[in-house]
């Protein structure tokens, strides 16, 4: 059976990071189950798994799938290294998996491999119509809020040397395609880490008042001024047309008392998801649609203790740690 095309870009819908960090993780067979139930149809995966891949074979599903970090410095090495990933890991399953994006690697920006970045989404552009694959897909990589050293407050936007450099070599592979850059966006960990000078209400969506004013732009959330940092930053090298999707966002449920609950959890998420899809965008981009993966499905047991194994929508047994999703 083939999947029909779904066009990824400018889709409202808000997709879910498939992550594999867990010893009692369900079968991929049963997580597609509980994406059905919970009416999830966009699903970005870190890594290819053959396994995970085939269990979305003729479902309703648009794929972001991943490369390992690790990888990135050899699909930039040569064409052919990037051919031989294709050949692998796409076009086995493109006829019957809607894989909508290819993402270079995870925050790889700023770090080491980030000059490799340009080169490895450029070979994978050209193995992708190398390998006969017609279907668009569209390739990117995954930044976070360190690509600015510090993620507030949103006049301070501009990227380091290095990393200007790595995203000016990145900037015009993906306006070509149309593609955005995937950005990482946690207000949980700039409230937390300064409570005494952000509020709860400001990185909830609950603010009634403006807490930032830059210019005549007001700041009612800090989701909006963190993203908006980083279009200064794009601004600031020339690429004020770029286009940015959301990679991950979430809010903890356990791990930090007081400021991790499931309240806060279940606050952060519905009120990120409103903002989304009434396509609210930010005060430098009203109006703006943009994709976005929550972070994440399960809770997993492998990641550090605290709050990085508490992020999942459900338990491994599939429970739902809040109500959230339809039918939890």
């Amino acid at each position: 059976m083939s999947t029909q095309v779904l066009n990824f870009s400018g889709a409202y819908d808000i997709g879910i990071n498939y992550g594999f960090n867990g010893d009692n993780l369900p079968s991929p067979a049963a997580v597609v189950d509980l994406l059905r139930a919970s009416q999830i149809s966009y699903v970005r995966l870190f890594e290819p798994r053959k396994d995970v891949l085939d269990s979305f074979r003729g479902k309703p599903f648009v794929i972001s799938l991943g490369t390992r970090n690790e990888d990135i410095k050899n699909l930039a090495s040569s064409p052919g290294a990037a051919l031989a990933w294709i050949e692998s890991n796409v076009s086995p399953f493109v006829n019957d998996v809607n894989i909508g994006y290819i993402t270079i690697g995870n925050e790889v920006i700023p770090g080491a491999e980030a000059l490799y970045i340009a080169q490895a989404i450029d070979n994978m552009l050209a193995a992708i119509s190398a390998a006969g694959i017609t279907r668009t897909i569209k390739v990117s990589t995954v930044v976070s809020m360190n690509v600015l050293g510090s993620s507030y407050p949103p006049s301070n936007g501009a990227f380091s040397s290095p990393t200007a450099l790595a995203m000016k070599g990145i900037v015009p592979l993906l306006v070509r395609q149309g593609a955005p850059l995937m950005l990482n966006v946690y207000p949980y960990f700039t409230y937390a880490s300064d409570p005494q000078h952000i509020s709860l209400e400001f990185a909830l969506f609950q603010s009634k008042v403006p807490a930032v004013r830059d210019g005549n732009l007001e700041y009612y959330n800090l989701f909006d001024a963190m993203v908006d940092a980083v279009f200064v930053a794009l601004e600031k090298i020339n690429a004020p047309g770029l286009s940015i999707a959301i990679g991950e966002t979430g809010w903890p449920s356990a791990g930090n008392p007081p400021h991790t609950t499931t309240d806060n959890a279940r606050t952060y998420n519905k009120n990120f998801m409103d903002h989304v899809l009434n396509r609210t965008g930010t005060p430098r981009r009203p109006g703006m649609a943009m994709e976005a993966f929550f972070f994440e499905l399960f809770n997993e047991d492998e990641k550090a203790g605290g709050v990085e194994q508490n992020f999942g929508f459900f338990y491994p047994n599939t429970r739902p740690v809040y109500p959230f999703w339809p039918g939890s």
